[in-house]
């Protein structure tokens, strides 16, 4: 039998007792640093994250600045409204929550299909408003039944209103959802933090190209949270800056006069202050109403405005090129006396026709003006007179003089998208064409040039510009649609100051003679009719712009197809000697610049002027006349 040697048993179970006490000990140094590490090391790190785990920052939309026009009418304003949301990724079976939702507010076609289209274009974690503009009633309906619907909640929403709908909407343009477009301008001007929580952004006109001076100043609640997320109670917050409002240089009720004088035609008009380039009138027709665009535009209503054949949706007096036709002639000839290529008192023998080479270019009027000197062919509008201008001018000297009134260029008008026009000449050409027979510039094709015809395409905002710079005896002014910003915080008001652009080197005495001419185009040339029994002196141009070729056929209005029928213009400014208003008219497919565009600034002029609203339209005058 072994005995076993009580010594041996003893250490070693006191070398086990040892180990296992240092390798608690160990443990507990461990435990030790780990926590000497989390409580004091890293303390502010994780004290940090604690807070923001109870402390959740959210953020308060501020409430947009307003549009006001030069005389305090709102057009642009705010208000607050109940939205029924829902958020996805919490949603499980969208359409059947939907259907569930219907049965305690209604939910129209037209709400699932704006919310379906929202859905496309937004995160899955995003809440999405598939009703707007509850009443109480369909709130507290909601509100008792909210527990059957997780993901769905009320939530109070600042809606951007245009209160006279569809008025001005080209100017004011409208907002819509931010996308992906949105976040790039907003992350080049570094205004991430300020957009936190905001939904809407300015899409067209006025609320795109001033969206960070109406937007504001977000500001910031201190929420605390449960476990769960839900709100306890608020800590702290810092309160929104409303954004600045505008006030604009546009005369709402002479907006509003503009607009109606078009009826339901299509065609654009711009009016603006020849001593400062503020526009006081900006039309665009036909118009369509910003509030649709507010909560997201549902399917149907956008199909109509994007397929209308009328192109509601385009804005004529910024993006539309058109030819300018007789409009073009004041400075003709105002370019062939500062460059010494007439005399007013020369003149030339028209018999209806210019023959150039092997074609003929053939006058408005069927035997022609017979003699003509610079005023009556202003007066009388007369092509030959200009088409022998333009071939003693040539093209380049053309030009030359016309880009000095910005004929071609963009006028800098504070809304985006304008467009360039074309001015003609060699260079352009090379430019525009690939083929080289295409480039090269033929001495015919500068005959049309005089006339506003050929490759002459420009905007209205363009002639309305040039016209007021003739007005203003060549002092250049920018238009533009702000008057004035002011701070809603301190009522500080930045004015837009008017700056010229430049001042055209032009002899006073040139003006004058082309002046004298317009004025005479009013009282007894194309433009009489229109004005017949003005109580102020005004000057003006009427021009008809071909859509199609006439191959030297006559144009008879009731022959053609509407579409194809010619452009109406009209420039013009009043008074005449100390002008407070110029203007531009187009009237797509009008016919006659007389008879469609004329009486419309002449409607314009006598509210402007003389505070007279227009009468009930008279029967449109059908009469056939000679001229433009």
């Amino acid at each position: 039998m072994e005995f076993k040697n009580p010594q041996e048993e003893l250490e070693r179970f006191q070398g086990r007792i040892g180990f296992a006490g240092g390798f608690v000990l160990f443990c507990f140094v461990l435990l030790f640093a780990r926590f000497v590490w989390l409580q004091i090391v890293q303390h502010d790190y994780y004290r940090t994250r604690a807070e923001e785990n109870r402390i959740s920052l959210v953020p308060i939309v501020p409430n947009r600045g307003l549009i006001l026009d030069r005389n305090g009418v709102v057009l642009a304003r705010n208000y607050s409204a109940y939205t029924l949301e829902i958020t996805p990724s919490k949603a499980m079976n969208m359409d059947a929550v939907i259907d569930d939702l219907s049965q305690i507010v209604e939910i129209q076609p037209k709400d699932r299909k704006r919310f379906k289209k929202l859905l496309e274009e937004s995160k899955n974690f995003e809440s999405l408003p598939v009703r707007t503009r509850l009443t109480d009633d369909e709130v507290a309906k909601f509100i008792a039944r909210r527990y059957r619907f997780p993901g769905v909640d009320i939530k109070a929403r600042l809606f951007r209103q245009y209160p006279m709908g569809a008025f001005a909407s080209h100017l004011l343009g409208y907002i819509g959802r931010v996308n992906d477009n949105d976040l790039d301008r907003i992350d080049d001007e570094d205004q991430e933090a300020n957009y936190r929580g905001t939904e809407h952004f300015g899409k067209t006109g006025l609320e795109q190209h001033y969206e960070f001076e109406l937007h504001g100043q977000t500001g910031f609640e201190q929420v605390e949270v449960d476990a769960g997320g839900h709100a306890v109670r608020t800590l702290a917050s810092t309160a929104p800056i409303a954004g600045n409002n505008l006030t604009l240089t546009v005369d709402a009720k002479l907006q509003e006069v503009a607009e109606k004088a078009f009826g339901d035609r299509r065609g654009a008009l711009v009016a603006i202050e020849p001593s400062t380039g503020g526009i006081l009138a900006l039309v665009s027709t036909p118009n369509y109403d910003p509030n649709l665009f507010v909560d997201g535009i549902d399917p149907s209503n956008w199909d109509t405005l994007n397929n209308s054949p009328d192109k509601p949706l385009v804005n004529r007096a910024l993006n539309g090129a058109y030819p300018p036709g007789s409009t073009f002639k004041p400075y003709m000839a105002l370019g062939a006396l500062t460059i010494g290529k007439r005399k007013p008192e020369q003149t030339i023998f028209d018999p209806g026709y210019f023959a150039f080479g092997n074609h003929t270019f053939h006058d408005d009027k069927k035997g022609g003006h017979g003699t003509v000197d610079m005023y009556r062919s202003i007066v009388e509008s007369c092509d030959t007179y200009y088409y022998m201008l333009a071939n003693d001018m040539g093209i380049d000297n053309i030009a030359n003089f016309m880009r000095q009134f910005g004929f071609g260029q963009r006028t800098g008008v504070d809304i985006e998208g304008e467009s360039e026009g074309v001015l003609p000449s060699p260079d352009w050409k090379k430019k525009r064409f690939k083929r080289p027979e295409q480039q090269k510039w033929y001495a015919g094709e500068t005959i049309s040039i005089g006339i506003g015809q050929g490759y002459n395409a420009y905007t209205p905002i363009q002639l309305a510009q040039a016209v007021a710079t003739l007005a203003n005896n060549g002092v250049m002014y920018r238009p533009h649609l702000v008057r004035y910003i002011t701070d809603t915080r301190s009522g500080d008001k930045t004015l837009i100051e008017p700056k010229p652009l430049r001042t055209i080197p032009l002899k006073q005495e040139n003006i004058d003679i082309v002046k004298r001419a317009m004025v005479g185009v009013n009282k007894e040339g194309t433009g009489a009719r229109a004005f017949a029994g003005a109580e102020y002196v005004s000057a003006g141009k009427t021009g008809t712009a071909q859509v199609y070729s006439l191959k030297g056929e006559k144009y008879a209005e009731g022959h053609v197809k509407q579409e194809l029928r010619d452009h109406a213009l009209f420039i013009a400014f009043a008074p005449a000697d100390q002008p407070k208003i110029a203007l531009a008219v187009l009237v797509e497919n009008g016919g006659f610049g007389a008879q469609a565009a004329a009486p419309i600034a002449r409607q314009v002029f006598d509210y402007y002027l003389l505070g007279k609203l227009p009468k009930d339209a008279a029967a449109e005058d059908d009469t056939d006349e000679e001229g433009d």
